[in-house]
């Protein structure tokens, strides 16, 4: 192969885009291809797209105008959108606005252009021999692949398994763009996962729009619970996550999989959006704000020392400051370990953007959001100040700016210096500063004054 044949994907958005970008860049150099960190000198860029906010697919656009220039010196030069921008029939009014791109894939869906390569003789050889025999489009779709070169050594990995969405809140794009919700086969990703912790991945998160839903579609009783028993019993893999839940699925049964099973994380994303029932129910959330925090208290009565996390929206249309309110006093009381806060962005098709007018003034919508955050550093500023002093279990994924960094079971970021190597390990760091967003610490083992374990998060 020449060393000129080379790929470049950029990526935006959610950790399911990230996994999908990883899959194809496995694919890609399966079939010859090597990466380069210059888009403008590949033979192949692909933007993997987001749409949930403007903002993002601004972002897209701008790129994608950028690539036309080199298009036109090199007709050869192969551009390909996919995500969430393409969707699920997106692409023939993007074909028409953007004539240049050669290729345009769904989320999650590589065959459009590994198609397009494979009818233009553009797969140059498969490296691995032990699938030299086998097909060679069947292979490329196999879910045993070496990761992609600048992935070689992660310890942590993004695993979907629902794809798409069938809830359809009236704020939310992803059904539109994702399609209806289907479950990947459990022996699929069970295939995946055992790839990938051979590989060295320690940690690999689940992932779903409405996680917890998984299995549904099937109607054989498979349930998110059964597979995280499942994925639990790989060998060498040290931790498991998943996201995100929604409060009308979370099941006793669930809970007590995660209180019981020693590598599930107790650390559970499940979205509020609001504290207010009025907006909950012109989001089509289908809970109560008392439904949440009972909610979270169940969480907490079968798993105590759980992490919760949450994402709420502000400046829904209609949302009043009292209305507000209820949301901000929701998360006062609640105290959860972290909150994705976001500005309500109208996406086009969705419900709200067709029956709702966004009368709430962006300005407001920043005073909200500013409320919300200070809240939040204010909570956790206290909860991660009594980890001081405290040893906590870290699995390191990498250096960054000279320090090993990495997470507790619990998903708290930390820091610590060490010259050994630590990538992959679990290390037991005593905690000596702690801010809102991330702690920094030292190694028990190098601590002239050893401290015992008290709390692992």
């Amino acid at each position: 192969m020449s060393a000129s044949k080379t790929y470049h994907i950029w990526t935006i958005g959610c950790q399911m885009n990230e996994a999908d970008s990883r899959r194809l860049s496995q694919q890609l150099e399966f079939v010859g291809y090597e990466p380069t960190a210059k888009a403008e000198s590949a033979d192949i860029v692909v933007l993997n797209t987001c749409v949930v906010r403007q903002q993002a697919e601004d972002k897209a656009v701008g790129r994608l105008s950028a690539l036309k220039a080199v298009k036109d010196e090199r007709p050869d030069f192969t551009i390909a959108l996919m995500g969430c921008m393409v969707g699920m029939r997106e692409a023939p009014v993007l074909k028409q606005r953007f004539p240049y791109v050669d290729v345009f894939m769904p989320p999650s869906d590589t065959a459009p252009l590994l198609d397009f390569l494979q009818a233009r003789g553009l797969f140059y050889e498969v490296r691995d021999a032990e699938l030299q025999a086998r097909e060679l489009r069947d292979a490329v779709q196999d879910e045993d692949l070496p990761l992609p070169v600048h992935q070689r050594g992660a310890v942590l990995a993004n695993v979907p398994v629902v794809l798409g969405c069938s809830h359809a809140c009236t704020f939310c794009v992803i059904p539109y763009r994702r399609g209806a919700e289907r479950s990947r086969p459990m022996e699929d990703i069970l295939t995946e996962v055992r790839s990938l912790v051979s590989q060295g991945v320690r940690e690999v998160m689940l992932l779903g729009q409405i996680v917890d839903r998984y299995g549904m579609d099937f109607g054989d009783g498979t349930d998110l619970s059964r597979l995280l028993k499942e994925v639990a019993a790989v060998d060498g893999l040290r931790r498991i996550r998943f996201l995100t839940s929604h409060p009308n699925y979370m099941t006793d049964a669930l809970l007590e999989t995660v209180a019981n099973e020693p590598k599930i994380c107790p650390h559970i994303e499940v979205a509020a959006q609001s504290g207010n029932d009025e907006v909950l129910e012109r989001m089509k959330r289908g809970y109560t704000g008392q439904h949440f925090k009972d909610l979270v208290g169940r969480i907490r009565a079968f798993v105590p020392d759980a992490a919760i996390h949450t994402d709420v929206i502000v400046g829904f249309p209609g949302e009043t400051h009292e209305q507000f309110m209820d949301t901000y006093r929701m998360m006062e009381e609640l105290e959860l370990d972290k909150v994705h806060i976001s500005k309500y962005s109208e996406r086009p098709k969705t419900i709200a953007a067709r029956k709702m007018n966004d009368d709430i003034p962006l300005e407001v919508k920043q005073e909200r959001w500013q409320m919300c955050e200070d809240l939040q550093i204010a909570i956790l500023e206290k909860k991660n100040s009594a980890l001081r002093d405290k040893t906590v279990s870290v699995l390191v994924e990498d250096k960054f700016k000279g320090r090993w960094r990495g997470r507790t079971p619990h998903g708290k970021l930390v820091f610590f210096d060490d010259d050994k190597d630590r990538r992959g390990e679990e290390v037991d760091v005593v905690i000596d500063w702690a801010g809102p967003f991330s702690l920094i610490g030292e190694p028990a083992e190098t601590r002239k004054r050893r401290l015992p374990v008290t709390t692992v998060y």
